[in-house]
Protein backbone atom coordinates (compact mmCIF):
# COMPACT_ATOMS: atom_id res chain seq x y z
CA UNK A 1 0.00 0.00 0.00
CA UNK A 2 1.86 3.07 -1.00
CA UNK A 3 0.54 6.02 1.00
CA UNK A 4 0.27 9.60 -0.33
CA UNK A 5 1.68 12.90 1.88
CA UNK A 6 -0.40 13.45 4.93
CA UNK A 7 1.10 17.20 6.01
CA UNK A 8 -1.06 16.78 9.45
CA UNK A 9 1.04 13.74 10.30
CA UNK A 10 4.54 14.85 9.17
CA UNK A 11 3.93 17.98 11.04
CA UNK A 12 3.27 16.15 14.42
CA UNK A 13 5.95 13.89 13.75
CA UNK A 14 8.96 16.41 13.31
CA UNK A 15 7.27 18.76 16.14
CA UNK A 16 8.10 15.10 17.86
CA UNK A 17 11.58 15.05 17.19
CA UNK A 18 11.97 19.01 18.38
CA UNK A 19 9.74 17.86 21.80
CA UNK A 20 12.03 14.61 22.47
CA UNK A 21 15.34 17.24 22.55
CA UNK A 22 16.33 17.98 19.21
CA UNK A 23 17.25 21.72 19.13
CA UNK A 24 16.03 22.29 15.55
CA UNK A 25 15.61 19.75 12.36
CA UNK A 26 13.68 20.45 8.84
CA UNK A 27 13.10 18.32 6.16
CA UNK A 28 11.62 17.62 2.74
CA UNK A 29 9.27 14.66 1.50
CA UNK A 30 7.91 13.88 -1.73
CA UNK A 31 5.53 12.20 -3.79
CA UNK A 32 5.02 12.17 -6.79
CA UNK A 33 4.16 15.37 -7.66
CA UNK A 34 3.62 16.77 -3.87
CA UNK A 35 5.56 18.09 -1.74
CA UNK A 36 5.86 18.93 1.79
CA UNK A 37 8.42 21.12 3.70
CA UNK A 38 8.90 21.28 7.66
CA UNK A 39 10.77 22.83 10.13
CA UNK A 40 10.66 22.46 13.87
CA UNK A 41 12.20 24.10 16.90
CA UNK A 42 15.38 26.29 16.53
CA UNK A 43 18.82 27.48 14.78
CA UNK A 44 20.42 29.22 17.67
CA UNK A 45 19.42 28.51 21.03
CA UNK A 46 20.87 31.49 22.66
CA UNK A 47 18.53 33.82 20.05
CA UNK A 48 15.73 31.16 19.26
CA UNK A 49 15.80 31.97 15.71
CA UNK A 50 13.92 29.63 14.28
CA UNK A 51 14.89 26.75 11.76
CA UNK A 52 13.36 26.57 8.32
CA UNK A 53 13.32 23.95 5.78
CA UNK A 54 15.33 25.56 3.54
CA UNK A 55 18.32 25.84 5.37
CA UNK A 56 21.41 25.18 4.00
CA UNK A 57 23.40 22.16 6.19
CA UNK A 58 26.41 20.23 6.57
CA UNK A 59 25.32 16.84 5.23
CA UNK A 60 28.71 14.72 5.96
CA UNK A 61 28.96 11.53 4.24
CA UNK A 62 25.88 12.10 2.18
CA UNK A 63 28.92 13.30 0.45
CA UNK A 64 30.15 9.94 -0.66
CA UNK A 65 27.37 8.98 -2.75
CA UNK A 66 28.45 12.14 -5.09
CA UNK A 67 32.35 10.81 -5.13
CA UNK A 68 30.97 7.53 -5.86
CA UNK A 69 29.25 8.70 -8.72
CA UNK A 70 32.10 11.16 -9.92
CA UNK A 71 34.32 7.94 -10.00
CA UNK A 72 31.77 5.79 -11.58
CA UNK A 73 31.67 8.44 -14.42
CA UNK A 74 35.37 7.62 -14.84
CA UNK A 75 34.95 3.98 -14.42
CA UNK A 76 32.35 4.62 -17.22
CA UNK A 77 34.90 6.47 -19.76
CA UNK A 78 37.51 3.74 -18.76
CA UNK A 79 40.09 6.09 -16.91
CA UNK A 80 39.52 3.68 -13.98
CA UNK A 81 38.74 0.39 -13.01
CA UNK A 82 36.37 -0.66 -10.89
CA UNK A 83 37.97 -4.40 -10.41
CA UNK A 84 41.63 -2.63 -10.46
CA UNK A 85 44.09 -2.53 -7.47
CA UNK A 86 44.72 0.95 -6.18
CA UNK A 87 48.16 0.24 -6.21
CA UNK A 88 48.09 0.54 -10.50
CA UNK A 89 47.28 3.91 -9.51
CA UNK A 90 48.27 5.29 -6.31
CA UNK A 91 51.21 2.70 -5.07
CA UNK A 92 52.75 4.96 -2.77
CA UNK A 93 49.84 5.91 -0.90
CA UNK A 94 48.99 2.04 -0.56
CA UNK A 95 52.29 0.44 -1.70
CA UNK A 96 53.23 -3.41 -2.13
CA UNK A 97 50.96 -6.79 -2.05
CA UNK A 98 48.03 -4.12 0.04
CA UNK A 99 48.55 -2.16 -3.06
CA UNK A 100 47.80 -5.17 -5.00
CA UNK A 101 44.99 -6.94 -3.15
CA UNK A 102 42.84 -3.82 -2.31
CA UNK A 103 40.28 -2.79 -5.44
CA UNK A 104 38.73 0.59 -6.37
CA UNK A 105 35.30 -1.53 -5.95
CA UNK A 106 36.67 -2.19 -2.20
CA UNK A 107 37.12 1.26 -1.48
CA UNK A 108 33.70 2.59 -2.59
CA UNK A 109 31.81 -0.32 -0.54
CA UNK A 110 34.38 -0.52 2.10
CA UNK A 111 35.78 -3.94 2.30
CA UNK A 112 39.23 -2.77 1.66
CA UNK A 113 40.46 -3.57 5.27
CA UNK A 114 42.24 -0.07 5.80
CA UNK A 115 41.48 1.59 9.13
CA UNK A 116 39.76 4.80 9.88
CA UNK A 117 42.22 7.57 10.55
CA UNK A 118 40.01 9.46 12.38
CA UNK A 119 41.47 8.70 16.15
CA UNK A 120 44.66 8.80 15.38
CA UNK A 121 43.90 12.78 13.81
CA UNK A 122 42.41 13.75 16.68
CA UNK A 123 44.38 12.38 19.78
CA UNK A 124 41.57 12.55 22.01
CA UNK A 125 39.32 9.86 19.98
CA UNK A 126 42.15 7.54 19.89
CA UNK A 127 40.26 4.85 22.44
CA UNK A 128 37.04 4.87 19.98
CA UNK A 129 34.83 3.12 19.76
CA UNK A 130 35.85 2.83 23.30
CA UNK A 131 33.50 5.73 23.97
CA UNK A 132 34.49 6.06 27.71
CA UNK A 133 37.82 6.53 26.91
CA UNK A 134 37.33 9.32 24.40
CA UNK A 135 36.89 12.79 25.07
CA UNK A 136 35.86 15.96 22.95
CA UNK A 137 39.18 18.03 23.69
CA UNK A 138 39.74 17.05 19.99
CA UNK A 139 37.25 18.77 18.34
CA UNK A 140 37.94 21.89 19.74
CA UNK A 141 42.40 21.78 19.37
CA UNK A 142 41.58 21.02 15.44
CA UNK A 143 38.32 23.66 14.48
CA UNK A 144 40.64 25.63 12.00
CA UNK A 145 43.35 23.02 10.94
CA UNK A 146 44.02 22.55 8.08
CA UNK A 147 44.60 18.50 7.26
CA UNK A 148 46.48 17.71 4.80
CA UNK A 149 44.57 14.45 2.39
CA UNK A 150 47.90 12.42 2.14
CA UNK A 151 48.65 12.43 5.46
CA UNK A 152 45.31 11.19 6.52
CA UNK A 153 45.43 8.26 4.73
CA UNK A 154 48.74 7.65 5.67
CA UNK A 155 47.51 7.64 8.94
CA UNK A 156 44.73 5.05 7.91
CA UNK A 157 47.08 2.91 5.71
CA UNK A 158 49.79 2.90 8.70
CA UNK A 159 46.83 1.63 11.63
CA UNK A 160 46.67 -1.99 12.03
CA UNK A 161 44.07 -3.69 9.64
CA UNK A 162 40.33 -3.96 10.04
CA UNK A 163 40.30 -6.94 7.37
CA UNK A 164 41.85 -8.68 4.97
CA UNK A 165 41.00 -7.29 1.05
CA UNK A 166 37.33 -8.20 0.30
CA UNK A 167 36.28 -10.15 2.87
CA UNK A 168 33.21 -10.86 3.70
CA UNK A 169 32.56 -7.98 6.38
CA UNK A 170 33.83 -4.74 5.58
CA UNK A 171 34.21 -1.74 8.16
CA UNK A 172 33.31 1.79 7.37
CA UNK A 173 36.13 3.91 7.22
CA UNK A 174 36.91 7.41 5.77
CA UNK A 175 40.19 6.51 4.88
CA UNK A 176 38.72 4.77 1.81
CA UNK A 177 37.06 7.42 0.36
CA UNK A 178 39.99 9.75 1.17
CA UNK A 179 41.88 7.62 -1.55
CA UNK A 180 39.17 7.34 -3.86
CA UNK A 181 39.51 11.69 -4.30
CA UNK A 182 43.12 11.04 -4.76
CA UNK A 183 42.49 8.30 -7.18
CA UNK A 184 39.58 11.01 -8.81
CA UNK A 185 42.23 13.75 -9.12
CA UNK A 186 44.68 11.65 -10.74
CA UNK A 187 42.08 10.11 -13.15
CA UNK A 188 40.83 13.61 -14.50
CA UNK A 189 43.88 15.74 -13.57
CA UNK A 190 42.04 18.26 -11.70
CA UNK A 191 40.94 18.70 -8.14
CA UNK A 192 38.07 16.41 -6.92
CA UNK A 193 36.31 19.29 -5.56
CA UNK A 194 35.90 20.93 -9.33
CA UNK A 195 35.23 17.71 -11.01
CA UNK A 196 32.59 16.72 -8.46
CA UNK A 197 30.86 20.44 -8.62
CA UNK A 198 31.40 20.46 -12.36
CA UNK A 199 29.83 16.70 -13.38
CA UNK A 200 27.71 15.88 -10.26
CA UNK A 201 26.57 18.85 -8.75
CA UNK A 202 25.91 20.61 -11.86
CA UNK A 203 24.88 18.02 -13.90
CA UNK A 204 22.18 17.31 -11.42
CA UNK A 205 21.12 21.23 -11.23
CA UNK A 206 21.54 21.41 -7.61
CA UNK A 207 21.50 25.44 -6.59
CA UNK A 208 22.09 25.30 -2.76
CA UNK A 209 25.01 22.48 -3.04
CA UNK A 210 28.75 22.68 -2.92
CA UNK A 211 32.09 21.58 -1.57
CA UNK A 212 33.33 24.13 0.74
CA UNK A 213 36.83 25.44 0.79
CA UNK A 214 36.99 27.31 4.16
CA UNK A 215 35.29 27.11 7.69
CA UNK A 216 32.02 29.06 7.19
CA UNK A 217 28.33 27.73 5.88
CA UNK A 218 26.97 30.23 3.52
CA UNK A 219 23.52 31.74 3.45
CA UNK A 220 21.14 30.97 5.87
CA UNK A 221 22.01 27.89 8.26
CA UNK A 222 21.20 26.76 11.85
CA UNK A 223 24.20 26.26 14.29
CA UNK A 224 25.18 22.75 15.26
CA UNK A 225 25.23 21.29 18.94
CA UNK A 226 27.93 19.03 18.82
CA UNK A 227 27.30 17.05 22.68
CA UNK A 228 30.06 14.22 22.26
CA UNK A 229 27.57 11.90 24.45
CA UNK A 230 26.91 13.80 27.00
CA UNK A 231 30.97 14.90 27.97
CA UNK A 232 30.24 18.38 25.81
CA UNK A 233 27.29 19.90 28.44
CA UNK A 234 25.17 22.04 27.22
CA UNK A 235 26.26 21.01 23.63
CA UNK A 236 28.95 23.32 21.96
CA UNK A 237 28.67 24.91 18.30
CA UNK A 238 30.66 23.27 15.69
CA UNK A 239 28.93 25.42 12.83
CA UNK A 240 32.24 26.87 12.29
CA UNK A 241 34.79 24.04 11.30
CA UNK A 242 37.27 23.73 8.92
CA UNK A 243 36.23 20.54 7.22
CA UNK A 244 39.28 19.40 5.54
CA UNK A 245 39.60 16.74 8.31
CA UNK A 246 37.11 14.81 5.76
CA UNK A 247 37.68 16.84 2.38
CA UNK A 248 35.47 15.53 -0.47
CA UNK A 249 34.59 12.50 1.29
CA UNK A 250 32.23 14.07 3.80
CA UNK A 251 32.29 18.13 3.88
CA UNK A 252 29.82 18.53 1.42
CA UNK A 253 27.08 21.50 2.00
CA UNK A 254 23.49 21.13 0.97
CA UNK A 255 19.68 21.70 1.20
CA UNK A 256 16.97 18.67 1.92
CA UNK A 257 15.45 20.26 -1.52
CA UNK A 258 18.65 19.32 -3.43
CA UNK A 259 19.26 15.74 -1.71
CA UNK A 260 15.81 14.59 -2.81
CA UNK A 261 16.55 16.75 -6.30
CA UNK A 262 19.74 14.36 -6.55
CA UNK A 263 18.55 11.17 -5.18
CA UNK A 264 16.17 11.28 -7.60
CA UNK A 265 18.52 11.75 -10.41
CA UNK A 266 20.68 9.33 -9.44
CA UNK A 267 18.41 6.80 -9.16
CA UNK A 268 16.76 8.05 -12.18
CA UNK A 269 20.18 6.94 -14.39
CA UNK A 270 20.55 10.56 -15.10
CA UNK A 271 24.14 11.09 -13.13
CA UNK A 272 25.38 7.47 -13.44
CA UNK A 273 24.99 4.70 -16.36
CA UNK A 274 21.96 2.25 -15.83
CA UNK A 275 24.47 -0.13 -15.58
CA UNK A 276 26.65 2.20 -12.98
CA UNK A 277 23.78 2.83 -10.66
CA UNK A 278 23.36 -1.43 -10.91
CA UNK A 279 26.78 -1.38 -9.74
CA UNK A 280 26.35 1.39 -6.98
CA UNK A 281 23.49 -0.93 -5.90
CA UNK A 282 25.50 -4.77 -5.59
CA UNK A 283 25.98 -4.48 -1.94
CA UNK A 284 27.83 -6.19 0.83
CA UNK A 285 27.96 -6.34 5.01
CA UNK A 286 29.51 -3.50 6.55
CA UNK A 287 29.73 -2.31 10.09
CA UNK A 288 29.08 1.18 10.41
CA UNK A 289 30.24 3.83 13.11
CA UNK A 290 27.78 3.04 15.18
CA UNK A 291 28.98 -0.29 15.41
CA UNK A 292 25.62 -1.97 13.46
CA UNK A 293 25.97 -4.11 10.40
CA UNK A 294 24.53 -2.71 7.17
CA UNK A 295 23.97 -3.15 3.86
CA UNK A 296 26.18 -1.05 1.59
CA UNK A 297 26.92 -0.45 -2.09
CA UNK A 298 29.21 1.91 -3.71
CA UNK A 299 28.40 5.13 -1.66
CA UNK A 300 24.70 3.49 -1.43
CA UNK A 301 22.54 1.85 1.21
CA UNK A 302 19.34 0.94 0.82
CA UNK A 303 16.74 0.96 3.84
CA UNK A 304 14.45 -2.37 3.67
CA UNK A 305 11.58 -2.79 6.10
CA UNK A 306 9.21 -6.23 5.94
CA UNK A 307 6.49 -5.12 3.80
CA UNK A 308 7.53 -2.17 2.56
CA UNK A 309 9.22 -0.84 -0.58
CA UNK A 310 13.16 -0.40 -0.68
CA UNK A 311 14.98 3.20 -0.02
CA UNK A 312 18.39 3.89 -1.36
CA UNK A 313 20.11 6.68 -0.27
CA UNK A 314 22.86 7.81 2.47
CA UNK A 315 23.44 9.25 6.03
CA UNK A 316 25.67 11.62 7.12
CA UNK A 317 26.86 12.97 10.30
CA UNK A 318 29.60 16.19 11.41
CA UNK A 319 30.25 17.85 14.40
CA UNK A 320 26.85 18.67 15.63
CA UNK A 321 24.70 18.07 12.74
CA UNK A 322 23.51 15.20 10.76
CA UNK A 323 21.51 14.46 7.49
CA UNK A 324 19.83 11.26 6.03
CA UNK A 325 18.45 11.47 2.45
CA UNK A 326 16.32 8.72 1.25
CA UNK A 327 14.64 7.82 -1.82
CA UNK A 328 12.66 4.63 -3.06
CA UNK A 329 13.87 2.46 -5.90
CA UNK A 330 10.95 3.35 -8.03
CA UNK A 331 12.46 7.21 -7.50
CA UNK A 332 8.67 8.64 -6.48
CA UNK A 333 8.88 8.56 -3.14
CA UNK A 334 11.42 10.57 -1.52
CA UNK A 335 13.08 11.90 2.40
CA UNK A 336 16.03 14.27 2.86
CA UNK A 337 15.57 15.51 6.88
CA UNK A 338 18.44 17.88 8.21
CA UNK A 339 18.94 18.26 12.30
CA UNK A 340 21.42 20.14 14.11
CA UNK A 341 22.66 18.02 16.79
CA UNK A 342 24.56 14.98 17.05
CA UNK A 343 25.86 12.61 19.74
CA UNK A 344 22.95 13.31 22.28
CA UNK A 345 23.04 9.65 23.68
CA UNK A 346 24.84 9.34 27.48
CA UNK A 347 26.87 6.91 27.92
CA UNK A 348 25.68 4.05 30.35
CA UNK A 349 27.54 2.53 33.67
CA UNK A 350 29.34 -0.12 30.74
CA UNK A 351 30.37 3.05 28.42
CA UNK A 352 27.43 2.24 25.92
CA UNK A 353 24.74 4.91 24.67
CA UNK A 354 21.70 4.89 26.27
CA UNK A 355 18.63 5.08 24.63
CA UNK A 356 17.01 8.72 24.13
CA UNK A 357 13.49 9.94 23.51
CA UNK A 358 14.85 11.45 20.02
CA UNK A 359 16.09 8.15 18.94
CA UNK A 360 12.71 6.64 18.54
CA UNK A 361 10.73 10.27 17.25
CA UNK A 362 13.38 10.11 14.46
CA UNK A 363 12.53 6.89 13.61
CA UNK A 364 8.72 7.31 13.51
CA UNK A 365 9.73 10.82 11.40
CA UNK A 366 11.31 8.53 9.02
CA UNK A 367 8.66 5.79 9.07
CA UNK A 368 6.28 8.67 8.52
CA UNK A 369 8.09 9.91 5.56
CA UNK A 370 8.69 7.01 3.68
CA UNK A 371 6.06 4.93 4.13
CA UNK A 372 3.09 7.42 4.95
Amino acid sequence: MRNPLDPAELNAAIENVHRAGMPGLFAEVRDGDQVWRGAAGVADVATGRPVTADMRHRVGSITKTFTAAAVLQQVESGQIGLDSPIGRYLPRLVPGERGDAITVRMLLNHTSGLAEYLPYAYPSLKAFPDLANTSPQSLDDHRFTRFDPVELIELGVAAPAVGAPGGALGLYSNTNYLLLVELLEQATGTTAERYITENVIERAGLQDTEIPTGPYINGPHSQLYEAWFGMIDPPRDYSVYDMSWVGPSASLISTVTDLNRFYGMLLAGEIVSPSSLAQMQRTVQVVSQEGKTIEYGLGLHPVEEPGQDTFWGHGGTVWGGGALAMTRADGKRQMAVAVNTQRWNRLDSSGRPQPHPIDGALAALYRVAMHG
